[in-house]
């Protein structure tokens, strides 16, 4: 996933469905029948407008200059009980993780989370009924039909949320662009000052048995975040889809460990208490700069209840100890 604006994570559009076709209110003629009894054909169906899951898209870029989607309306009816045809459906492929609100309301609507999985967005309307519907005993030659059904027109918001084993919380700096870099084939921008990165970044990593996971490089936080602050906090809703959060503290941190770990947890939780629900792990990153009598004494001061461990991307030091405990909390069994 590259930086900058390739990564497009919201788009609103206007959604029109197609009309349903009016029925029709023919009668049957032909040189052997003067007054035959009706056989008008049922209206066609307006195109819905659909969302599909695609696994080949990573964010909504696609969809961002297309700001009205109109399906294609449905065919009359005619004569010989004919039905018209179906209006054609517009399908937009959109990444796992896409979730559909009403741009009004704000309500939302479904997710999308299934490569293949279709959902209508809004649906087309129904076709009109021919007048052969509407024959009775009393009523032999009924001269008229319905008409087809509008389709529907409202403002949609189409909002991504990433979707990964692992998400990676920390200030910016804790080494999480340098962590996805050497664990994974993902070339996020790295740098030395804060904010280098200003996109999710998504890298799939190698385990043990030709297993492999997810892992969610999530742009850097900041104390106040789920107020507003700074670039996490458009961000956050990305760690709602990750199944395990990986908190990480730099050992060179300003506060101690427990402290920063402490913020972080309590922006999660005042954006969506159910993040404190997943599983939590702690690594205390460029643990290359402390020796073992610093990273024993370190040890002490670490929060409880919290697998943790040190870590160096660098110096790709317990790296391996790190992946066993991430597949232990994704798959449990």
């Amino acid at each position: 996933m590259s930086q900058g604006s390739n990564f497009v994570d919201y788009v609103k559009i206007c959604c029109r469905s197609g009309k349903g076709g009016a029925g029709s209110a023919h009668l049957h003629r032909d040189k052997k029948t003067a007054m035959g009894g009706p056989d008008g054909g049922d209206g066609g169906r307006g195109g819905h407008i659909i969302l599909r899951g695609n696994t080949q898209f990573w964010t909504l870029l696609h969809l961002k200059y297309r700001k009205h989607i109109i399906a294609e309306d449905g065919g009359c009816g005619s004569s010989g009980l004919s039905s018209g045809k179906f209006g054609k459906d517009e399908i937009l492929d959109v990444p796992l993780g896409t979730i559909a609100k009403d741009a009004e309301t704000g309500e939302v609507l479904f997710e999308i989370t299934e490569e293949g999985e279709t959902k209508i967005l809004t649906p087309g309307g129904r076709g009109g009924l021919g007048n052969w519907h509407f024959k009775t005993p009393t009523l032999q030659t009924p001269r008229f039909a319905q008409p087809g059904e509008l389709g529907i027109e409202r403002w949609m918001v189409l909002e991504l949320k990433v979707l990964a084993d692992v998400g990676l919380v920390g200030f910016p700096n804790a080494g999480k662009s340098t962590l996805l870099s050497v664990l994974s084939a993902a070339k996020p921008e790295i740098a030395d000052y804060p904010f280098t990165t200003l996109v999710p970044n998504l890298g799939i990593v190698s385990y043990r048995g030709g297993k492999s996971f997810v892992m969610a490089d999530i742009p850097g936080i900041i104390e106040g975040a789920s107020k507003g602050k700074g670039l996490g906090y458009r961000f956050l809703r990305h760690i709602e889809r990750n199944s395990v959060l990986l908190f990480m503290v730099p050992a060179d941190t300003t506060r101690s460990i427990k402290e920063e770990y402490e913020i972080l947890k309590k922006e999660l939780q005042e954006y969506n208490p159910e993040l404190m629900q997943k599983p939590h792990l702690l690594a205390v990153t460029k643990a290359d700069m402390l020796d073992e009598e610093l990273v024993a004494e370190m040890k002490k001061e670490l929060p409880e209840h919290i697998p943790s461990i040190f870590i160096s991307s660098v110096a790709q030091k317990g790296l391996t100890e790190l992946k066993d405990m991430l597949w232990k909390a994704i798959d449990p069994e």
